[in-house]
């Protein structure tokens, strides 16, 4: 009978103790790094959002003494015409915010003790080369000196006053470097008056940035005077990231020497009208 052939087994080779031991501590350091990662995302300290903010702004807007973390804290509010400026103003009080991050994009909730009775939603979303930014119907009202810490022309100006913030249905979408946007936004400015005039208040205005329900990228911005001496007007469109403004201020009969400097600095003048000129 014919032979069969053997069998033969090739040795399984074992692994060292060394081996083994070097095994176990890769897969250790490995979940220590993944603990840790794990952890600074999420108990990232609140003063890391401070400093971004502060890049993101070239030094305009400031975060002071931040407590918390990057997705729950507080701050203080700071407004600065940038680096190197002088003026600054801050607002009294904290800013609180809440960050969550969600599947298509990020929800941020906020508020500002001094300024605000309800807290704020502003909700972002990512999508393929496009992103959306949705504001909340809100209403807040902040002191006009705070404009002051923006430097030039605000800190010549020194207004005071307040500003009536209201927003409305906004949403603004980004597609191939193009934004359109929906709904409408009003800034009324009550009992306005200024250093550069005695006259006090100097009177009362209203700014409203409208879009379309379908959204357009070129929303319309109209400013109108309700009351007052000071008679504010004029229209624009946003045009990209620029403001295309034209408008005109003007003394009421018997103010025009009251005005006189501060309708020079506001525009150029023709006669006794101020031009308003941006973009």
């Amino acid at each position: 009978m014919p032979s069969h052939p053997r069998l033969m087994s090739t040795p399984v080779p074992r692994r060292t103790t060394h081996q083994a031991s070097a095994s176990v501590w890769g897969y250790a350091l490995a979940g220590a790094l993944l603990g840790l990662g794990l952890a600074l995302w999420v108990w990232a300290p609140a003063r890391w959002l401070a400093w971004g903010v502060s890049q993101a702004t070239q030094g305009q807007v400031q975060w002071l003494n931040p407590r918390g973390t990057v997705w729950q804290g507080s701050a203080q509010w700071v407004l600065s015409g940038g680096k190197g400026s002088l003026d600054t103003q801050a607002l009294p009080g904290r800013l609180h915010w809440t960050i969550t991050p969600r599947w298509n994009g990020v929800r941020l909730d906020w508020q500002a003790d001094c300024c605000m009775g309800q807290t704020a939603r502003v909700q972002a979303g990512l999508g393929w080369n496009t992103w959306q930014l949705q504001l909340g119907d809100h209403a807040s009202v902040w002191p006009a000196a705070l404009l002051t810490g923006l430097g030039a022309p605000w800190n010549t100006l020194q207004a005071d006053g307040q500003l009536h913030l209201n927003t409305r249905s906004v949403q603004l979408h980004w597609a191939q470097g193009r934004m359109q946007m929906q709904g409408h936004i009003t800034l009324q400015v009550q009992d306005l008056s200024s250093r550069l005039s005695p006259v006090k208040p100097m009177g009362s205005y209203r700014i409203d940035l409208t879009g379309t329900p379908e959204g357009t990228p070129t929303p319309s911005l109209v400013l109108s005077t309700l009351q007052g001496p000071l008679r504010l007007s004029g229209q624009g469109q946003w045009v990209g990231a620029r403001l295309r403004f034209t408008g005109e201020a003007i003394a009421q009969e018997g103010h025009e020497a009251a005005f006189d400097n501060l309708l020079n600095i506001l525009g150029r003048r023709q006669g006794a009208r101020s031009l308003l000129s941006l973009g």
